[in-house]
C-alpha cells in the first residue's frame, strides 16, 4: 500500500513529526501512505481536498475523559462526549473507569461498557481499568482484555462505587501489576492534608482553593515517586495542578524513575484570579490556581517535565454545580472542556510565543505515547489518517448552547478563543465539519497494543 493514494490532502502547514511544512498527505485504506512534497501531481483515481492556509494536525488523542456511561449518562454518554470530540478535533479518547455504573474493575464490567459504546461513537475509543480495594485479581484479567492501564484514588473520588486504596493498597496494586509491566495512573492528593486543610462551604472561591492546598499534590506525589522507584513500577500522575511538584518529578525522571505527568487545559488558561466567587463552573479537584504557578507549568509543558495535556473533562447535570447557591464546597468538582481544548490551549500558546507544532507534541504525541497507541499522534507515513485541520487565527466567542456536551455549563463560557476548528477526520473520511459532526457514528473501540502500554 506504500505510496497509494486514494485522497490527498493539501495544505501549507501540515504538522509532521519533523516540523511544520507544506506538504501533500496521501491517504489509503485509512492510513497515511506518504508525506509529498506540496503541489505534487496528484495520483490518477485520487481525489484532492487542498486545505490552503489552514493548519492539518495529527488528530488530538484525550486519554482522560469521563463519559459516565451507562449509568449517568444524563451526566454524559458515548454519543454526546464522542460528538463534542470530534467537534473539537480529538479522533482518540480513553474513558476513565469511575462515574459510570457499573465502574471498570471487572472483566464483566468493562464488556457492559464496550457494549453500551459499540456503534454509538464519533472516534475511536479505549477504557482505562480501575484498582480499588478487593480486585487485586481482577487487574491482569483487565489487561489482557485490552485496557490500557489502570486508574486509582489516594482519597476519596467522589463516587461510593469507587473507593480510593489506602497507602497498603497502593503498594500492592503496584506490586500487582509490575508482574505484567501495567500503568497505574494515580489521582494524586494526600488525604491527610486535605481532611486538615481549612474547610469553609460558601461562594468564595479563595475558600475552596484552600481546602485543596499544593502541599496535598506534592506530598502525594513524593510518595507515588518513592514507591515507583522502590518498585520499578510504572506510575502516571493525573491533572497536575501543583507547580511545587515539578522538582521532584524532573530529578525522579533524570535518575530513571518511571513516572509520566500530565496537566490540563484549565490549568494553563484559567487562573485563580479571574474565577468570580460562586462561579462553581470552575471547580475541579484539584483546583485551578493562581497565575504564578501556571507560569511554572507551562515552563515544564517546554522543558518536557510535563508528559501531554489532556481534558479531564468531567461533566455533571447542571443542578449538581449548585448554581443556585454557589457553594463550592458542595458542587460536582469537574471541568467540561472536551471540545474547546485544542483553542483553549492554543490561545494562550500563541500568547506565550509557542507554536501549533508544540501543541499537537503535547495534545496528540504525547497522549498516544502515553497510551501506547503507535499508530496515533502523528501526520507520518503509516500512521492513521486521523487529522484535525485548524483555521490557527479567527476568533470566536464560547457559546455553551452551541457545544455538543450534554449538559450546557463550561468554565469557558463567554470567552473568545483563537483556532476555529475546520474538520475532524477519522481513517481519511470526515466525522466533523466546522463543529458538526457528519454522518453516522464511525468511531472504533480500540484496545491496548499487544506489546504496548
Amino acid at each position: 500500500m506504500k505510496d497509494a493514494a486514494e485522497l490527498i490532502l493539501r495544505s501549507r502547514r501540515v504538522v509532521t513529526p519533523e516540523g511544520e511544512r507544506p506538504a501533500d498527505v496521501a491517504v489509503a485504506g485509512g492510513v497515511i501512505t506518504a508525506v509529498r512534497p506540496y503541489d505534487s501531481a496528484v495520483p490518477d483515481g485520487a481525489r484532492l481536498t487542498d486545505l490552503g492556509a489552514d493548519v492539518l494536525l495529527p488528530g488530538l488523542v484525550d486519554t482522560h475523559v469521563h463519559i459516565n456511561d451507562p449509568g449517568r449518562t444524563e451526566w454524559e454518554g458515548f454519543a454526546t462526549a464522542t460528538a463534542a470530540a470530534a467537534a473539537g478535533g480529538i479522533t482518540t479518547l480513553v474513558d476513565m473507569p469511575l462515574n459510570s455504573i457499573p465502574p471498570t474493575t471487572t472483566t464483566a464490567h468493562l464488556t457492559v461498557k464496550q457494549d453500551t459504546a459499540r456503534g454509538r461513537v464519533h472516534t475511536d475509543v479505549g477504557f482505562w481499568g480501575g484498582a480499588v480495594p478487593g480486585n487485586l485479581k481482577d487487574l491482569r484479567p483487565l489487561h489482557d482484555a485490552g485496557v490500557f492501564g489502570f486508574k486509582c484514588f489516594l482519597l476519596p473520588s467522589g463516587v461510593d462505587e469507587f473507593p480510593q486504596l489506602s497507602p497498603d493498597g497502593l503498594a500492592d496494586a503496584l506490586t500487582e501489576l509490575t508482574r505484567f509491566d501495567g500503568l497505574l495512573i494515580v489521582h494524586a492528593e494526600d488525604p491527610g492534608l486535605i481532611d486538615g486543610a481549612p474547610r469553609r462551604g460558601g461562594p468564595r472561591y479563595a475558600d475552596f482553593l484552600a481546602s485543596r492546598p499544593r502541599a496535598a499534590e506534592d506530598t502525594a506525589i513524593a510518595g507515588l515517586i518513592a514507591l515507583a522507584e522502590r518498585l520499578g513500577a510504572r506510575v502516571h500522575v493525573l491533572h497536575l495542578s501543583s507547580s511545587g511538584a515539578l522538582p521532584l518529578i524532573a530529578a525522579a525522571k533524570r535518575s530513571g524513575v518511571r513516572v509520566t505527568v500530565e496537566t490540563c487545559p484549565h490549568f494553563l488558561t484559567l487562573t485563580a484570579e479571574e474565577v468570580p466567587d460562586g462561579a462553581t463552573e470552575f471547580k475541579c479537584c484539584p483546583p485551578i490556581r493562581e497565575a504564578a504557578n501556571q507560569d511554572l507549568l507551562w515552563q515544564a509543558l517546554a522543558d518536557g517535565t510535563i508528559d501531554c495535556v489532556v481534558s479531564d473533562h468531567s461533566p455533571s447535570t447542571v443542578d449538581l454545580k449548585n448554581r443556585d447557591t454557589g457553594d463550592f464546597a458542595t458542587a460536582w468538582g469537574g471541568i467540561s472542556s472536551l471540545q474547546l481544548g485544542l483553542p483553549a490551549v492554543w490561545t494562550e500558546a500563541r500568547r506565550r510565543g509557542h507554536t501549533v507544532a508544540d501543541v499537537a507534541r503535547w495534545m496528540s504525541t504525547g497522549p498516544a505515547r502515553l497510551a501506547g497507541l503507535t499508530a496515533k499522534g502523528a501526520v507520518a507515513e503509516g500512521h492513521d489518517a486521523d487529522f484535525a485541520v485548524l483555521a490557527p487565527e479567527e476568533t470566536f466567542t464560547v457559546d455553551p448552547a452551541h457545544l455538543h456536551h450534554r449538559n450546557p455549563i463550561t468554565a469557558y463560557a463567554g470567552k473568545t478563543l483563537h483556532g476555529v476548528v475546520r474538520s475532524t477526520w477519522l481513517r481519511g473520511e470526515p466525522v466533523a465539519r466546522d463543529g458538526r459532526v457528519t454522518g453516522e457514528p464511525a468511531g472504533r473501540l480500540i484496545e491496548r497494543p499487544a506489546g504496548g502500554s
